[in-house]
């Protein structure tokens, strides 16, 4: 929480471009171009933007070193509602292909790097074989990732977590409001009283207006957990153990002993996406770029 209530960042000089989907929809990139020929997309977590400050912190610290960035905002989280009916989950990952085919043709080099929900998007889309990893794609890195997503949605009903799911509900039930607006027909609004918990939202928003038969159906096909095995390029997950969204299975030991691709950092402390530490830069971030300069 502190990192996110009271880290100061600044702005980034970010240019932004708009792509148009397969499905014509839009999704809007927001690029630090440097004459790099690396770049790394930044993929943000449940809610978040590129404004959010872990994206704008580690953005500025690899700008820094030598590589451009490519900041993806999910499909209604640019600031302008999407097109389509459908939402962003965490298993969109033909979203984020559309990116990595936007920014290939300019780079000799591309890094994926993920945050909770864009954590688990870019562990599947390393795994899942739906997508054939560009020869270009060098490694990825994921942090604070709730690869079991039946195991997170049970661990966010503990009372700790009340606060976290206030929030995320508030704005996304804000979202539903404008999507009913829109497609007055097929949005559901009146099932907004029955949504307490991210599961209800899940069930009732989630699956139902991206094709999952319910809340479970979506957590089974859009959990990395499955495809980590499956991981063929150099990929790094830190999960911290005290964060509090994650379950037991959402740390992956047995599969990172068995997959020499894929490696797993558990510190005993960091929350969710927080990892403060002393100095300009965050331990986690420090470890981002550490990783990715190996390769």
């Amino acid at each position: 929480m502190y990192s996110s209530l009271f880290r100061k960042t600044k702005p980034l000089p970010f240019k932004r471009k708009r792509i148009t989907t397969l499905d014509d929809d839009f999704l809007d990139i927001d690029l630090l171009e440097n004459g790099s020929d690396k770049i790394v997309i930044l993929c943000h977590g449940l809610e978040g933007s590129s404004d959010s400050k872990y994206i704008q912190a580690s953005a500025a610290l690899l700008a820094k070193n030598g590589y451009a960035v490519a900041a993806m905002n999910y499909r209604f989280c640019s600031g302008e509602i999407n097109r389509r009916l459908i939402t962003y989950h965490s298993g969109r990952t033909e979203d984020l292909h559309a990116v990595i085919n936007t920014v290939l043709p300019d780079y000799n080099a591309v890094y994926l790097l993920g945050f909770s929900l864009g954590g688990n998007l870019v562990l599947k889309y390393n795994g899942d074989g739906i997508y054939p990893l560009h020869p270009k794609i060098k490694a990825s890195v994921a942090i604070s990732v709730p690869v079991d997503l039946h195991g997170s949605s049970i661990k966010l009903q503990d009372l700790k977590n009340r606060l976290y799911t206030w929030r995320f509900l508030r704005t996304l039930s804000n979202k539903v409001r404008l999507k009913h607006q829109q497609f007055p027909d097929q949005v559901p609004i009146d099932r907004l009283k029955k949504v307490k918990k991210l599961i209800d939202f899940d069930e009732y928003f989630t699956a139902a207006l991206n094709g999952f038969k319910n809340a479970q159906d979506y957590y089974a096909k859009a959990s990395s957990k499955p495809f980590l095995k499956s991981i063929s390029r150099p990929t790094l997950l830190i999960n911290a153990l005290d964060d509090p969204f994650l379950s037991e299975s959402c740390f992956p030991n047995a599969e990172a002993q068995e997959n020499p691709h894929f490696s797993l950092i558990t510190p005993r402390y960091g929350g969710h996406v927080g990892f403060v530490s002393t100095g300009k830069h965050y331990w986690s971030e420090l470890e981002i770029l550490r990783f990715l300069k190996k390769y």
